[in-house]
């Protein structure tokens, strides 16, 4: 077997091992779900956010001693941003405006590549916690990987550190409830958000909406956020800059970010506001929010959307890419892409910017994965080009836009992510990160594949029914 076909079995192998039931769960929803609504939800109208907005003269902007004033936000933009061909303090103004958060000063984020090196940094700050450890994840299994977690976690709360876990229970229907109860016993407060079954709701029930969310916040002054689950799909690498060889036991491919400055804070009160938002008792008294220094010169904005809130990751996508003066480079998961989303990566690409998104070539949802190839046709004809990723199964959510704009999270660019779950996104502004996701990006493309129009039109009659078979159910994708 040649090295191809070997990751390629490896990445199968590591799909059979690892399907999930969300498939099984979004198709009797949508079949249910279906049936007793009368008419969906819709996104909102911001196809002209960019021209439509009113901004602030000056992007706010606040580090660990409160918010600067017009004078000292406007040197440090101005001392950020002297030599960039894209005007950063404009677009940050209008990103203000089209979601309400202020730019935080003063932050180090440093970007983790893969399952190995994310778990491997979460691990060394759980060890070291010495207050509270919260812990917010769509996806925790009973694995060798998730055990090793539990297990840690556990002696934690044991050593008088006070560990609270939110656990969304459509991502974890396949996780045996013995395994959350031992974490209870321990003393570990748990909760399990949305449950499916009404008999355990103490409001609505709501089963289409879930939370999405991957955050670890460790003592009130380091934070970790992404892409990354708690599941054993992570245990290995992607390959991604690996010496390893191409036939070796492959994970995921994702990326998770380590937050340390003033910006913890807004990443910790995500998770807290959740916690309430579920009529959950209060959790016991911790110092959640101690005095933070500046532990960098990262410029972010932390944005957190939920269902019926208003938007604020997507009116962020969307400003970005109409925006864009050279790059758009996105790695998606999950890509079904709305109207507008769409309309704004091909109005990008017909002035002239260079639009490239790295897709799944090997998927865990075979729905999504013809559903986001259904829209490849009229993607190509745009002007907007297609990769494909080889032997690992893609699973990162990250932007790039002009090597300022810069993105990682836990949305995927499809209806349900915007709609109809609990995401977060962290945003950095500055080319210091934008160029260190950029060479991620240009790292991925050496291990992915160009669709071309011309390739694309001769795939089977079969995978083009699968494609349009799945187009009919993207808003329950």
């Amino acid at each position: 077997m040649n090295q191809r076909a070997a990751g390629g079995a490896n990445a199968a192998c590591l799909m059979g091992c690892n399907v999930r039931l969300d498939w099984m769960i979004r198709l009797a929803g949508m079949i249910g779900i279906g049936l007793l609504t009368t008419a969906c939800a819709a996104l909102p109208e911001v196809r002209y956010l960019s021209s439509s907005l009113v901004a602030p003269a000056n992007p706010t902007v606040t580090n660990a001693q409160g918010t600067l004033s017009a004078k000292k936000s406007n040197s440090l933009l101005a001392r950020r941003w002297r030599n960039s061909h894209v005007d950063v303090a404009a677009l940050a103004a209008l990103e203000e405006a089209a979601t309400g958060n202020p730019l935080i000063a003063g932050n180090k984020v440093t970007l983790l590549y893969d399952g190995p090196q994310t778990m491997a940094a979460m691990i060394e700050a759980i060890s070291a916690a010495k207050d509270h450890i919260n812990l917010e994840t769509y996806i925790f299994d009973q694995d060798e990987l998730g055990i090793r977690f539990a297990d840690l976690l556990m002696a934690r709360q044991r050593a008088g550190v006070q560990v609270n876990i939110i656990y969304d229970s459509v991502g974890t229907i396949g996780t045996p409830q013995a395994f959350f109860d031992r974490m209870r016993d321990a003393g570990i407060h748990l909760l399990a958000f949305n449950p499916v079954n009404p008999l355990k709701l103490v409001g609505p029930w709501e089963p289409n909406n879930r939370d999405h969310r991957k955050i670890l916040v460790v003592d009130g002054v380091v934070a970790f956020t992404g892409g990354v689950n708690i599941s054993s799909t992570y245990a290995n690498s992607s390959l991604f800059r690996s010496k390893a060889r191409r036939d070796a036991k492959v994970g995921w491919r994702d990326t998770h970010i380590k937050v340390e400055g003033p910006a913890v804070a807004a990443l910790q009160w995500i998770f807290l506001d959740n916690w309430a938002s579920q009529k959950s008792p209060d959790l016991p008294d911790s110092n959640f929010f101690p005095p933070l220094k500046e532990a960098g010169d990262k410029l972010v904005r932390v944005l957190a959307s939920e269902p019926d809130g208003d938007h604020e990751i997507y009116k962020a996508y969307i400003l970005a890419i109409q925006e864009a003066k050279k790059t758009v480079h996105i790695t998606c998961a999950y890509f079904v892409p709305d109207a507008q989303i769409l309309q704004a990566l091909s109005d990008a690409a017909h002035r002239g910017v260079d639009v490239k998104i790295i897709l799944p070539g090997v998927t865990d949802s075979g729905l999504v994965f013809h559903a986001a190839q259904s829209f490849y046709s009229e993607m190509l004809a745009s002007g907007i080009k297609i990769y494909q990723l080889q032997i690992a199964v893609l699973h990162a959510k990250t932007a790039v836009i002009d090597k300022v704009w810069a993105t990682v999270g836990s949305t995927n660019i499809d209806t349900r992510s915007f709609l109809h779950n609990n995401e977060i996104n962290v945003v950095v502004f500055g080319d210091e990160f934008g160029n260190a996701l950029e060479n991620a990006f240009v790292e991925d493309l050496r291990y992915s594949v160009e669709i071309t129009g011309e390739k694309w039109e001769q795939r089977p009659l079969g995978d083009r029914f699968k494609e349009w078979a799945a187009r009919r159910l993207e808003y329950w994708l």
